[in-house]
């Protein structure tokens, strides 16, 4: 087993790779629009022209250089919520709020010194190098992590013997390891859905646009095409802007989660392994119950 010096330094180091590619996805999802605004798109689709020619009549210039001032004006998180609307907003912002919470409720569950407390095994040891196997029994069942679980498990079938004794933590082991799964697989439901969501808004957003062709008599304005468009493109933006970050954590939580349940089940077969010369009934004598 690894010194307590060697796993605090392995879960720093752990926290800061998952806290690395938490910046790097959203440094990577900010950098194609760093620069975007819809000032910038407008001064790019018009041509250069040195000096435009005032309009004819005083009457209709004001409005149109009004409406390009307004247009020049807004940035680009304006855009983005005047495209999403309020409907798209509570979606993604509630979506957003639950994948966060989901994250850190699996970060602060899924670590070594809640799963795996070094001060419970060695207590636990301490107890079964002194023969008080009844107060191994008791700290075991009185601990609420997961490997006190599995050794309770296996400590309250020692009376049937050794081979009951190790399915019955196999069984408790699989149960523990299906809740934390379980927990975990919220949030790769969220990594599913979200980009479903966003491409909803895309078809949405479309339907808007080609709509706005079909009822017009005349040749709609880009400008009101361009709000159906904006529609689309954002809604497929925030739903993989969500999807990308709750992907990324649930890998590495759940490989996390494979790498403790094999180090937990390792721990427990080796503190179970001194009961394996008892025979049924044996435990009895050790003073263990069973469950």
């Amino acid at each position: 087993m690894l010194s307590l010096s060697e796993r605090v330094s392995r879960q720093r180091s752990l926290r800061n790779w998952g806290t690395f590619l938490l910046a790097l996805t959203v440094v990577f999802s900010a950098i194609p629009f760093a620069g975007l605004s819809p000032s910038a798109v407008a001064q790019e689709e018009q041509p250069a022209a040195a000096d435009p020619a005032p309009p004819a009549d005083g009457g209709g210039g004001g409005a149109e250089s009004e409406d390009d001032a307004s247009l020049q004006s807004r940035n680009f998180l304006t855009w983005m919520i005047d495209a999403l609307g309020w409907f798209w907003m509570l979606v993604f912002a509630a979506l957003s709020f639950v994948m966060v919470a989901l994250i850190m409720m699996n970060l602060l569950q899924v670590r070594r010194d809640v799963l795996l407390p070094n001060d419970f095994v060695e207590e636990f040891e301490q107890k079964l190098n002194g023969k008080d196997f009844q107060g191994a029994y008791e700290i075991a069942r009185n601990d609420d992590s997961f490997v006190a679980r599995v050794l309770a498990s296996g400590m309250g079938r020692l009376s049937r013997g050794y081979p009951e004794a190790v399915e019955g933590m196999q069984e408790a082991g699989e149960d523990e390891n299906m809740a934390l799964e379980h927990r975990l697989s919220f949030l790769a439901l969220i990594g599913t859905v979200a980009p479903m969501l966003g491409l909803m808004g895309t078809v949405q957003g479309m339907i808007a646009s080609f709509d706005k062709i079909a009822s017009s008599a005349v040749s709609p304005k880009p400008s009101e095409l361009a709000e159906g468009i904006s529609t689309a493109l954002f809604t497929t933006l925030i739903g993989l802007g969500i999807a990308i970050p709750a992907m990324v954590f649930y890998s590495i939580l759940k490989n996390r989660i494979q790498r403790l349940v094999l180090e937990i089940g390792m721990v427990s077969e080796g503190l179970m392994s001194r009961f394996a010369a008892v025979g049924k009934g044996g435990a009895s004598g050790s003073g263990t119950k069973p469950a």
